[in-house]
């Protein structure tokens, strides 16, 4: 979600990180690499023989150092040639908390942006 606040649109803070990922729909499956993390969505590395199409859900598994693993299912909002946008569709409960918890003060945060 984006506001604007004296002709400057915002949206929540991003906060850069480099992490795997894998991302999963149905029998499809590809390994990346989390450029940027955000309360509402992720930013990837665009993996070879990428197939997914805008508006798709596919199930991200962010694995954050050696032990936290955050599963949940995002939608496809952006396709560029090196990356792609997802943006949360859903987070189970039990990921809310460790995903509050590694983006720390940037998940109350907004920044301006230029679209």
């Amino acid at each position: 979600m984006t506001k604007e606040a004296a002709g400057k649109k915002l949206r929540p803070a991003r906060m850069a990180i480099r992490s795997a990922v894998f991302i999963s729909s149905g029998q499809h499956g590809w390994s990346s690499e989390i450029e940027d993390i955000s309360a509402t969505g992720v930013l990837v590395s665009k993996p070879e023989q990428w197939s997914g199409r805008i508006g798709d859900v596919f199930a991200l598994d962010m694995l954050i150092g050696e032990a936290l693993d955050i599963h949940v299912d995002a939608a496809l909002v952006r396709v560029t040639d090196n990356s792609l946008g997802f943006t949360y569709a859903r987070i189970p409960e039990d990921k809310e908390a460790p995903l509050w918890n590694l983006l720390g003060g940037y998940a109350d945060r907004l920044e301006p942006y230029s679209a």
